[in-house]
C-alpha cells in the first residue's frame, strides 16, 4: 500500500482513487480539497458532497498504516482534515487521543469517526464515549445520539458523556429522560460524575429531590462536587434555607462549595446573607469576588465593595476580565465614575461587555455626552455592538434629546432584526420615543412589536402618562386589560404607571377599581404602590384616604413621606407638611433632596416664607444637600407669591449656578400676578435668552401686557405666531370623564350647561360678583369680555355638574391651566348660592370652596 501512495505530482489523481477503492472512505471535501485540482474526468465529487465506497472491499491491515495512508490524502485534498496528519507519538504507537484534539469542526469530526469505525476502534468504549463528547462539543446532538447508541456495552462513562452532552447544549428534558433511562435498564451504578450534570438538568424543585435522593442512595451526598450541585439547585428552585443547611453540614468544603452558596444567596435576593458568609472565607478566588461584588452592589455596601477590590489587587485577581468588568459596574451602581474610569484605564484586554458596562454606567448616573463619546470609542476600536448596547445608547439619546439620533437607532435596530426579536430592544425604542417627547412614534413602534409583554405595555402606559396624556394612559391600561383574554398580567410597574395617569386625569372611580383589584391580590402594602395610592388618592381631592393609605405602608425610606408632603402642599396645607416633616425625622427616615423641594412648594402655597427660608438653610447646614436649579425655582416662587419681588431678583443674581428657564418663569408668573411690568420685561428678557422658542412664556408675558391694557406688547407677542395651550377643564360623571375647553359650544348638553350658566351670573351679581375683565386677555367691548369670561372651561363644568348631579353633591373638577382670580372669586360665590363644596385642582394647587370661602385663603 505504502508502495501505492508516490507523492508524484504526475500520479496525484490516480492515487487518490486507488486508495477510495482500497479503504472505506466516507468524507466531505471542502475548498482546497478536490475541488481545487484539475481532474482529467467529469466525475469529480463537487464541494461539500459524499464520497462512499463499499466496506466489503476493507479486509485486514493495521489501523496504523491505514490511517497513515488516508491521513496523507486528506493533508494534500482536504483543508479541514490537515490537523490530522500529526496522530502518532515519537515512538510510533496509536494516539487516538491526538486526534481528537485536532478535531475543531463537524465535518472533521466525521472523518474521524469513519476512520474509527473502519479500524474497529470504536468498539473500545472509552473511544466511543469520547466520540459522543465531541459531537456535544461540536453541538450536534443527533450524531451525538447516534454515535451512543451505536455503543453495545455502554459504561458509566459513556452514559455520563450523553447526559452532560443533553445539559451542555440546553436540553434538559432530554438530560433527565437519558438519566432515567440509564437508572432503569442499565443495570450499572451511578458515579460522583453522573449526579452534577444532571442536577444542572433539574428545571423544578420536585425533580432535584428526586435526584438528591438517588444521591443519598448511592452515597454521593457529600462528594464536594455532588454536594455543591445541591446547593445550587436548593437556591435556585427551593428555600435557601434548605442549601445553606446543606452547606452547614458538607464535610468538606471547597471552594466551589463556597461559590455555590455565596451565588445562591445573590441569585435569591439575600445579599446581606452572602455577606455574612464571605466573612468565615479566609482565601477567595475570582468567582468569589464576582458574587461578592454582585452582593455589595445590591445591598448597597460600597465600602465592602472597594475592600474587596483591594483585596483582589493584592492577589493579583482584578487582572481577570469578568472581576475588571463587575468592578465597573459596582462603581457604577454606587456614583463612583472615577472609579469606573480607573478601573477601565488599567485593564488590558477589554470586551464588549466592558463597553457595554462603561457606556451604561455613564448613561445611569445621567451624563450623557460621556456616554456617547465612548460609543463612538468603541467604534473606533472595532466592536460591534449588541442590544446591550443598544439599549444604553437608547437612554442616552432620550437625555440628550437627540431626536435624530434616536431615529438612527431605530432604524439600525429594525435593519438588525433585534427590534422583533428581542421585546426588550422594542420597549426600549417605545421609552426613548416616549422621554423625546414622540408619543405618536412611541405608539407605532409599540404596534410594531409583533410579541409584546407585560413591560411593552407598562412603557407605552407610562409614556402617555409622563407627556400628560392621562386619558390615552388609562385607555391602554383597559386594552391591556382586554388584550389576548387576560394573558398579559399586571405587575408593578403596570399600576405605578397607571395611577399617576388616574391622578392626572382625576378619574377618581378608575382608580379605587384598581385599589380594589391590588386589595384582592393583597398588594398594597407593596412601597410602591401604597405610595402611588396615596399619591392618586391625595391628587383626587381625598386627602384623608391618603393618610390612611401612608400609615398602612412601610415608611422606612423618604418616598412615601416625600409623596404625601407634596400632597398636602398641592392642598395648601403648609402647616402640616411641616409637621409630617417633623414626625418623619422623629422616625430616623433621613429627607433626600426630594424631601425638601416638596417640603419648600408647599411652604410657597401656603405664604410661608419664614419656615422656607428655614428649611433651604437646613437643608445645606445640617444633611449637606447642594441646592438644585429645582430648590433655587421654589425659593424665587416663595418670595415672588409672597409679593417680595424685589428679594426674588435679588436672590436670582446671588445665586451661585446659572439660573436656567424655570428661575426666570417663576419670576415673570410672580411679576404677572402682582403687575410689575417693569420688573417682567427684565425677567422676559433673561428668559428669552436662556430659552426663547417657549411658547408658554411668550404667553404668560403677553397676558401681562393684556391685565396692564399695554395692547401694544400684547400684539407685538401675538405677531410672532405663537399658539397658546387651550384651557381644559375634567370631570368624572357617572363613570365618564367630561371635558370642557374655554369657549365650547360643541357639547351635546351646550344649551343646558349656558342656560344654567346666565341664571347663576345673575344670582351671584345679586350678592355682590363683580366681573373683574383685566383676566380677559382681548381688546372688546364690556359685554362681550364678560360672556368671555363666563365660558371659562371651569365655569362650564360647574354648570354641567349642576344640571347633571343631584343637589348638595361634592364637585370636583380639574383643570390644566391656573385658575384665574375672576374664576376663583365667582366660584366663592357659587359654593355658596348652591350650598355645594365644589373642589378646583388647577395647575398649582387644590381650591375647596365651601359657603363662599376657599381654602387657600385667597392665596395661590
Amino acid at each position: 500500500m505504502e508502495n501505492d501512495v508516490v507523492w508524484n505530482k504526475k500520479k496525484r489523481t490516480r492515487t487518490l482513487f486507488t486508495l477510495c477503492r482500497r479503504f472505506p472512505l466516507s468524507a466531505r471535501f471542502s475548498s482546497g480539497g478536490l475541488s481545487s485540482l484539475s481532474l482529467p474526468f467529469s466525475s469529480v465529487p463537487a464541494q461539500g458532497t459524499e464520497l462512499c465506497v463499499p466496506y466489503k472491499t476493507c479486509k485486514g491491515g493495521r489501523f496504523t498504516r491505514n490511517l497513515q495512508s488516508v491521513a496523507l490524502v486528506l493533508r494534500e485534498f482536504s483543508a479541514p482534515a490537515n490537523a490530522l496528519q500529526d496522530y502518532r507519538k515519537d515512538r510510533g504507537t496509536d494516539d487516538v487521543h491526538m486526534l481528537f484534539r485536532q478535531c475543531t469542526k463537524l465535518h472533521s469530526a466525521k472523518c474521524l469517526h469513519a476512520r474509527l469505525i473502519v479500524s474497529q476502534a470504536i468498539q473500545n468504549v472509552c473511544v466511543s464515549a469520547k466520540l459522543v463528547n465531541l459531537y456535544c462539543y461540536l453541538g450536534s446532538l443527533a450524531l451525538a445520539r447516534h454515535a451512543f447508541d451505536s455503543i453495545q456495552n455502554k459504561d458509566v462513562y459513556a452514559w455520563n458523556a450523553m447526559v452532560s452532552g443533553y445539559v451542555r447544549l440546553g436540553s434538559s428534558s432530554e438530560a433527565i429522560k437519558c438519566f432515567s433511562l440509564f437508572m432503569m435498564t442499565s443495570g450499572l451504578q451511578p458515579d460522583y460524575r453522573t449526579f452534577p450534570s444532571v442536577l444542572k438538568a433539574c428545571r423544578s424543585l420536585l425533580d432535584g429531590m428526586k435526584i438528591h435522593c438517588s444521591a443519598l442512595k448511592y452515597g454521593f451526598v457529600w462528594d464536594v462536587f455532588v454536594a455543591a450541585s445541591l446547593v445550587h439547585l436548593y437556591c435556585r428552585y427551593g428555600p435557601v434555607a434548605n442549601a445553606r443547611r446543606l452547606f452547614d453540614e458538607m464535610p468538606v468544603r471547597d471552594m466551589g462549595s463556597w461559590n455555590a452558596m455565596i451565588s445562591g444567596y445573590c441569585q435569591s435576593g439575600n445579599a446581606e446573607e452572602a455577606l455574612a458568609l464571605s466573612k468565615e472565607l479566609k482565601v477567595m478566588d475570582a468567582v468569589t469576588i464576582v458574587s461578592l461584588l454582585a452582593a455589595c452592589t445590591e445591598a448597597g455596601d460600597f465600602v465592602r465593595g472597594v475592600l474587596i477590590h483591594l483585596y483582589s489587587i493584592k492577589h493579583g485577581l482584578d487582572s481577570e476580565l469578568y472581576v475588571s468588568n463587575k468592578l465597573i459596574d459596582m462603581y457604577a451602581e454606587s456614583g463612583n465614575l472615577k472609579g469606573c474610569q480607573k478601573v477601565f484605564d488599567e485593564m488590558v484586554v477589554r470586551d464588549l461587555i466592558t463597553w457595554n458596562s462603561m457606556i451604561k454606567a455613564y448613561e445611569v448616573n445621567e451624563q450623557p455626552l460621556r456616554a456617547l463619546r465612548l460609543f463612538e470609542e468603541m467604534q473606533f476600536n472595532r466592536i460591534q455592538p449588541d442590544c446591550l448596547t443598544l439599549i444604553s445608547l437608547a437612554s442616552t439619546l432620550a437625555q440628550l434629546g437627540d431626536v435624530r439620533g434616536g431615529r438612527s437607532v431605530q432604524g439600525f435596530t429594525l435593519r438588525k432584526g433585534w427590534i422583533l426579536e428581542d421585546v426588550t430592544v422594542g420597549n426600549t425604542v417605545v421609552d426613548m420615543y416616549a422621554k423625546l417627547g414622540l408619543v405618536d412614534s412611541a405608539r407605532a413602534v409599540f404596534d410594531y412589536l409583533s410579541n409584546k409583554d407585560v413591560i411593552s405595555w407598562n412603557t407605552i402606559i407610562s409614556g402617555y402618562a409622563q407627556n400628560g396624556f392621562a386619558t390615552e394612559a388609562i385607555e391602554m391600561y383597559n386594552e391591556m386589560e382586554e388584550e389576548e383574554g387576560g394573558e398579559i398580567n399586571p405587575n408593578q410597574g403596570t399600576w405605578v404607571s397607571v395611577l399617576p395617569a388616574c391622578s392626572q386625569s382625576g378619574a377618581l372611580r378608575q382608580g379605587m377599581k384598581i385599589h380594589g383589584r391590588l386589595l384582592k391580590n393583597g398588594l398594597c402594602s407593596d412601597v410602591f404602590i401604597g405610595t402611588s395610592l396615596a399619591d392618586m388618592y391625595g391628587k383626587c381631592g381625598r386627602l384623608e384616604d391618603a393618610l390612611s393609605l401612608f400609615y398602612q405602608i412601610p415608611r422606612v425610606n423618604s418616598v412615601p413621606w416625600n409623596t404625601l408632603i407634596a400632597c398636602h402642599g398641592l392642598h395648601g396645607h403648609g402647616e402640616k407638611a411641616m409637621m409630617l416633616f417633623r414626625e418623619m425625622l422623629d422616625e430616623g427616615v433621613k429627607p433626600d433632596h426630594i424631601t425638601f423641594v416638596t417640603l419648600l412648594s408647599a411652604c410657597s402655597h401656603s405664604g410661608l416664607v419664614t419656615e422656607g427660608q428655614w428649611l433651604f438653610e437646613l437643608m445645606q447646614r445640617d444633611y449637606n444637600i447642594a441646592p438644585s436649579l429645582k430648590h433655587y425655582g421654589c425659593m424665587v416662587d416663595l418670595f415672588g407669591r409672597a409679593g417680595q419681588l424685589e428679594t426674588a431678583f435679588n436672590f436670582i443674581k446671588a445665586m451661585p449656578v446659572q439660573p436656567d428657564a424655570s428661575i426666570w418663569g417663576a419670576l415673570l408668573g410672580a411679576c404677572r400676578v402682582h403687575g410689575d411690568v417693569d420688573l417682567g420685561k427684565v425677567a422676559s428678557e433673561h428668559l428669552f435668552e436662556v430659552e426663547p422658542e417657549h411658547v408658554g412664556y411668550h404667553v404668560l408675558l403677553s397676558n401681562m401686557y393684556a391685565s396692564a391694557g399695554k395692547w401694544e406688547g400684547v400684539d407685538e407677542i401675538r405677531g410672532k405666531g405663537l399658539r397658546k395651550t387651550p384651557g381644559w377643564s375634567s370631570m368624572e360623571v357617572n363613570n365618564r370623564v367630561e371635558v370642557f375647553y374655554t369657549g365650547n359650544q360643541t357639547h351635546p348638553m351646550y344649551e343646558e350647561i349656558y342656560k344654567e350658566l346666565r341664571s347663576l351670573h345673575e344670582k351671584v351679581k345679586m350678592i355682590g360678583y363683580v366681573p373683574d375683565h383685566r383676566f380677559v386677555l382681548q381688546d372688546v367691548e364690556d359685554d362681550e369680555k364678560e360672556h368671555i369670561l363666563m365660558s371659562h372651561s371651569e365655569r362650564l363644568a360647574i354648570a354641567f355638574a349642576l344640571v347633571t348631579t343631584p343637589p348638595k353633591t361634592r364637585i370636583q373638577i380639574f383643570k390644566n391651566l391656573r385658575v384665574c382670580s375672576d374664576c376663583h372669586s365667582v366660584t366663592k360665590f357659587m359654593s355658596r348660592i348652591t350650598e355645594r363644596e365644589i373642589v378646583v385642582r388647577d395647575s398649582n394647587r387644590f381650591h375647596h370652596f365651601k359657603d363662599g370661602v376657599c381654602s387657600c385663603g385667597d392665596y395661590w
